[in-house]
């Protein structure tokens, strides 16, 4: 298996003196191969989080869902996951043969997740298989447990496009306690690496300025930066909302910024950094996704 960290994540470890250990610490947590455990997870799931890198170089973050089962594990190496294409999805474009990809799995009635990250291989209008790259677990920090209810209906509408946040878009991400972020940069074999994963808080833990700009906090977690270490490579970013009374999506693409010192941090509660999010093109998807949660 490769380095299991890039010099992005590396140069975030760094600067808070962890690196050293995680250096033997990655190579015994994150795997190239799905545990049983993992692969006993995954099919319970009705829906996923996915990130994924467009034509364009711009990175989206996209929720699929799916009855229990959707997500399954034929072998260690490989999940399938059974989703058609979906020609409303901006990260649908991403989504091909031999592109990289990476995939979160989440629980919001337990706080479990599960990452992983490779190839899409066997890509097929039924849907298509994710060859396991990197596999990890995450705590179960800053997660908001919720039970769902009874599913929607799926939206079949056109998605809206804009390019700038209208007021509901901000009210939505005003009032959020949940969203969803994916990256890409450069691995050690050069190859593109995308990883995608939750961040959580509490209600109004963004702050959104005038111009749309979005400020948010980085909390105390595992201390990987698989994020934060790939926006100081790539600062691409895409960004998903999701509207658990109704199951709208918010999907955003642009670029990010980070800030590791500055004053602004200490008016943060609990935040010991933070990153900017300026969105470049925004797509609401009216009940793009069929589940709803309290």
């Amino acid at each position: 298996m490769a380095a299991p960290w890039h010099e992005g994540e590396i140069a975030l470890q760094r600067s808070i003196g962890f690196d050293e250990p995680l250096a033997e610490i990655g190579l015994k947590v994150v795997r190239d191969h799905l545990t049983e455990q993992h692969r006993s997870f995954f099919p319970l799931l009705s829906f996923a989080v996915l990130g994924a890198v467009d034509g364009e170089g711009d990175v989206w973050a996209t929720v699929r869902a799916g009855r229990p089962g959707f997500l399954s594990s034929p072998d260690p190496f490989r999940l399938d996951l059974a989703i058609p294409p979906d020609p409303y999805d901006p990260a649908e474009a991403g989504l091909k043969e031999g592109e990289p990809a990476a995939l979160l799995g989440i629980d919001l009635t337990t706080r479990r997740r599960n990452r992983l990250n490779g190839p899409v291989r066997d890509r097929t209008g039924r849907g298509f298989s994710l060859e396991v790259g990197q596999s990890f677990g995450n705590c179960p920090k800053y997660i908001t447990l919720r039970s769902p209810v009874q599913p929607g209906e799926e939206g079949l509408d056109p998605p809206e496009r804009f390019e700038s946040l209208d007021a509901e878009a901000r009210a939505l991400i005003g009032a959020a306690d949940t969203f969803f972020v994916a990256s890409s940069a450069p691995g050690w074999e050069g190859a593109r690496q995308v990883d995608v994963s939750h961040r959580g808080g509490e209600a109004g833990f963004i702050r959104i300025a005038a111009d749309g700009e979005l400020i948010i906090p980085d909390y105390a977690g595992n201390r990987f930066f698989n994020t934060l270490g790939n926006f100081k490579i790539n600062p691409r970013a895409g960004l998903v909302f999701i509207d658990f009374a109704t199951g709208d999506l918010l999907q955003m693409t642009g670029s990010t910024e980070l800030d590791l010192d500055s004053a602004e941090i200490a008016s943060l509660p609990r935040a010991e950094r933070l990153w900017r999010f300026r969105p470049r093109q925004i797509v609401r998807r009216r009940g793009g996704l069929p589940l709803r949660w309290h």
